[in-house]
């Protein structure tokens, strides 16, 4: 996998989050989170016309460890009872899994007080739903990346919290690795090799996942994810941004003429599987 498709933190942050973690989690339970000795390497993406990319390599993931890896400190058993806290920009999710060994347009300083103030009540309303305790658990698992970095910050504190409280390890998990492979989660018979379509405000990718820790780039945007298009068409119309640039385009759309405007399909000449979503006259020459 390369850094195009799980974005590395930049090392301010990275070591922001690491001494947060080293502060008050036990060693043991940290060291999950190390990249091991011999790290996880990602097949890079093949290369594409446009833009100009060199040629496809090998190279490891430094900052963060495949969350495959770090999972190895969890126990072997097969009744794996995992917390999962989840901040890494302006939703607060917290939840409890079943697992099975054998599966083995955000105001970044806003986002971060809200996670400050929902963070306890999410994590145990999610634990009371599952009813179950700290005790219960086998593990705490964590976003670390990449993501707002002052919204990582709380959910990290708070994953510490708990892993010290019950003397839990933690699991580093890498967002868009998570997003690539939470199909498997739900779908038990979801084997490799799988294609997996990874859409986010920041990210827009086509992987083939080959086996946990091994994926392949197929494409990706070449110009805005599509959330950042969403946001900037949202800003550009004057629409009520409270709920976010899509859902707001979408209200809109529902009293639209979809022929009212005849859009020319881009990329048509393109022999790769890159996306181009955020039309401008400067760009226009990109679409043919």
């Amino acid at each position: 996998m390369t850094a195009a498709l799980l974005p590395t933190l930049s090392p301010p942050i990275s070591r922001a989050i690491a001494a947060i973690l080293r502060r008050r989690v036990p060693a043991k339970a940290f060291s999950s989170l190390r990249p091991p000795s011999t790290p996880h390497r990602f097949l890079a993406s093949a290369s594409s016309p446009y833009p100009a990319t060199p040629p496809p390599t090998l190279r490891p993931l430094s900052t963060v460890a495949s969350s495959c890896t770090a999972a190895r400190a969890v126990p072997a058993r097969r009744d794996l009872l995992m917390l999962g806290i989840e901040t890494s920009c302006d939703d607060t999710a917290a939840a409890v899994a079943d697992l099975l060994a054998r599966y083995g347009g955000v105001a970044p300083k806003m986002a971060e007080e809200a996670h400050a103030l929902v963070i306890d009540l999410v994590v145990q309303k999610a634990l009371d739903d599952a009813k179950l305790s700290g005790s219960d658990l086998s593990a705490v698992a964590v976003t670390v990346g990449p993501g707002l970095s002052l919204c990582l910050r709380v959910g990290v504190h708070k994953a510490r919290q708990v892993a010290k409280s019950f003397g839990l390890p933690i699991v580093g998990v890498h967002h868009m690795e998570a997003h690539a492979l939470v199909s498997r989660l739900v779908n038990k018979d979801l084997d490799f090799p799988f294609l997996a379509l990874l859409i986010s405000g920041r990210h827009n990718l086509l992987v083939l996942a080959h086996s946990l820790g091994q994926y392949v780039q197929l494409g990706t945007t070449i110009d805005d994810a599509i959330g950042e298009a969403y946001d900037k068409s949202a800003r550009w119309l004057g629409l009520d941004m409270r709920k976010g640039g899509g859902p707001a385009l979408e209200e809109l759309a529902l009293d639209g003429d979809p022929n009212a405007v005849n859009f020319r399909v881009p990329m048509r000449q393109h022999k790769d599987c890159n996306f181009f979503l955020c039309w401008s006259e400067d760009s226009s020459s990109i679409g043919n």
